[in-house]
């Protein structure tokens, strides 16, 4: 960047201050820097509840801004007829963001580069969403990893830079441009009487990321290979949340897994080799993007799942009415909270698709809609991980036991009564809140009594079983 006319930074899944390279480079010729937020084509795609996080994310940072002496300005539109009416109206001569890797977004942001370089204008993308680019970690041979372990022993060893602190002055403008009014976005309309149950439980901001980033490597990553795979513990980081929306980088959560290492915190690595996973997920959607839309492996289009979402089956697994404690448990935390244990996603994914045999993009689709942690990497590998469709994937004729599940990880049904109210004398407040989140239409109440399973879990398995024994592929 240089000269002294205004730099536009396009704030998109960056919502921080440190260890921003988009902001580092906004700031480095000392111009004028605008931030701005475009509630764009890509974003009006969200699902109810990743488009109303995002909102709360957005609102956030404004705040932040706003106390470092700058501002968040707020446009709805097309990117590119967005960016060139703030060029217009400000003189801005650069254009600056961090780069994100699904093809919805890669095709808007390929685009718009194309077109402001047309204009006379710099527009300049960088790191900061991931710790290596995709096209950097490759085989001997010169592909990328399809298989997570040789992944992990290949980027385990090598540098992260560490994280650059939030800078100390960021120019201002003397004249800001007009910005929208974030409620007249509507960014959660979708999330109707629900908005209010998951805000108890939504986390967000750079301040709020970095305290449970904090928290979490103080008091529980030593535990965490230990406890991560019981729901009702409080193993895990949750900072799923956070990473989505950029409110805390990689670099910053990895440096603080490495210092806990160092200090000898037993359950670090494991930490490490999760925040790796995202980024596996990630790689692949950048060399593979039907990963998104489509099985990876061939031969899977032939598979008899039943693509129907409306089914009764289907219905049933959506509103945590199956019948199997457990899967019914996880989905009801994830309506209420807007999030979901990671143990508790591969139950109810491998129920969907092996038990009910219902086509795993029902169940990619559900999340993307109730998720605030949604990532299209992660959710997409994850769900093909669970059918046997994608890469690294379980083996195919695996089918978790629920039941067997519960028992193992929720010895004392403390996961499962904090979730069910039916059939309860004094359910818990969490319990409850499903009621009070869900659609009214659902036509659900707490008195109602539990659910006989629609697919018992041995029927379901052994349904799954022969489909697979009569796979032609």
């Amino acid at each position: 960047m240089s000269g002294h006319a205004p730099v536009l930074w396009w704030v998109r899944r960056d919502l921080r201050l440190t260890d921003n390279p988009a902001l580092q480079a906004a700031c480095e010729a000392g111009s004028p820097v605008i931030p701005v937020f475009i509630l764009d084509e890509v974003a009006e795609t969200l699902g109810s509840a990743p488009k109303w996080r995002l909102g709360l994310g957005v609102e956030a940072f404004g705040k932040t801004l706003s106390n470092r002496k700058s501002r968040l300005i707020l446009r709805r539109g097309r990117a590119l007829d967005v960016l060139r009416a703030l060029i217009r109206e400000t003189g801005a001569g650069a254009v600056v963001w961090t780069r994100v890797y699904d093809a919805p977004s890669i095709e808007r942001d390929k685009a718009a580069k194309a077109a402001l370089k047309d204009d006379g204008v710099e527009a300049r993308s960088v790191a900061g969403h991931l710790l290596f680019e995709p096209w950097t970690v490759e085989t001997k041979t010169g592909d990328f990893y399809k298989v997570f372990t040789p992944f992990w022993k290949t980027v385990r060893g090598q540098a992260v830079p560490e994280p650059t602190p939030a800078p100390g002055h960021i120019p201002a403008p003397d004249n800001w441009p007009a910005s929208d009014d974030l409620s007249d976005m509507q960014m959660g309309a979708a999330m109707r009487r629900g908005a209010a149950v998951v805000a108890e439980h939504a986390l967000a901001g750079e301040d709020a990321a970095l305290g449970r980033l904090g928290a979490f490597v103080a008091d529980r990553i030593a535990d965490y290979k230990d406890l991560r795979d019981f729901p009702a513990a409080h193993g895990t980081s949750r900072l799923s949340e956070n990473l989505t929306y950029g409110e805390v980088s990689p670099r910053t959560c990895w440096h603080a897994g490495r210092r806990a290492m160092e200090e000898g915190k037993q359950g670090a690595e494991t930490f490490l080799k999760e925040l790796v996973w995202r980024e596996f997920g990630y790689h692949l959607l950048w060399h593979t993007p039907h990963i998104a839309t489509g099985n990876w492996r061939e031969g899977w289009d032939r598979f008899p799942w039943n693509a129907d979402a409306t089914t009764p089956e289907v219905t049933a697994w959506k509103q945590g009415r199956t019948g199997i404690p457990f899967v019914d448990a996880a989905m009801r935390e994830l309506y209420v909270t807007g999030t979901m244990h990671n143990r508790a996603r591969m139950i109810v994914a491998s129920y969907l698709t092996k038990n009910l045999m219902s086509h795993w993009k029902i169940g990619l689709d559900w999340f993307a809609d109730c998720l605030i942690d949604w990532d299209p990497a992660s959710n997409a590998m994850g769900w093909q991980w669970a059918a046997g469709s994608g890469p690294d994937a379980a083996p195919y004729f695996r089918v978790f036991n629920p039941i067997t599940q519960r028992e193992k990880f929720d010895p004392q049904r403390a996961y499962v009564d904090a979730w069910i109210a039916e059939g309860r004398r004094a359910p818990s407040k969490t319990a409850l809140s499903y009621f009070d989140a869900i659609p009214k239409s659902w036509r659900l109440l707490p008195g109602d009594p539990y659910p006989d399973p629609v697919v018992t879990v041995e029927d379901g398995r052994k349904r799954a079983l022969a489909a697979y024994e009569a796979r032609d592929f």
